[in-house]
């Protein structure tokens, strides 16, 4: 039976940062169930408009492999509040929370940063009200601390690497040569990919 990797959706959705994480996760092992505030459609960022599976109060760790946050405007504006604090059940609970973009600094006013190592776009995007984690900030493309990882808006490819090593869709060498195609165009990754 395939396990569920939930997926955050609000409005102003940032397209372009989970489509290779829930592209490659989606097989034989997870499928994606999408997970809104309410029951409403949202729309994205890129103008997509997306109906929930299920709403944020029916999502329950117990249930779930992994919750996904992508970015969004509304982080920046103090918004999704509650997806913030529902990753800190999940987290508390030993279920892996992947985020990345607006919804590290989210995470960060919910206190989750706080003792775990993280990166975002920047070290100052992270800070602000409730955030104590700068010794914990790393400058790097994603980081992976226990069950939590950050990336930047700019790295979609390395925060999907994080969530399939998490995951474990691909054995090491398979996952080095998908992100070494994916992220540098690497030809030689390919025949690492395609062998038995």
């Amino acid at each position: 039976m395939k396990r569920i990797v939930h997926l955050a959706v609000y409005d102003t959705l940032a397209d372009w940062e989970t489509g290779y994480a829930t592209a490659h996760v989606r097989g034989e092992h997870y499928d994606i169930v999408t997970v809104g505030e309410s029951a409403e459609p949202i729309t994205t960022m890129g103008g997509s408009r997306i109906l929930p599976d299920i709403t944020l109060d029916q999502l329950s760790a117990a249930d779930s492999a992994m919750l996904i946050l992508p970015g969004a405007s509304l982080w920046d504006e103090g918004g999704n509040g509650a997806f913030a604090k529902k990753a800190g059940e999940f987290l508390d609970a030993g279920v892996p929370v992947a985020a990345i973009c607006g919804a590290v600094p989210g995470l960060a006013r919910e206190g989750l940063l706080d003792d775990r190592d993280h990166t975002s776009a920047f070290p100052g995007y992270v800070q602000g009200d409730g955030y104590n984690g700068a010794e914990h900030y790393v400058d790097a493309d994603a980081v992976t601390d226990r069950d939590l990882i950050t990336a930047g808006p700019t790295e979609p490819v390395a925060f999907a690497r994080e969530v399939m090593a998490k995951l474990e869709i691909l054995g090491p060498e398979k996952l080095d040569a998908w992100f070494r195609l994916f992220k540098y165009s690497d030809a030689s990754a390919a025949e690492v990919l395609m062998a038995p």
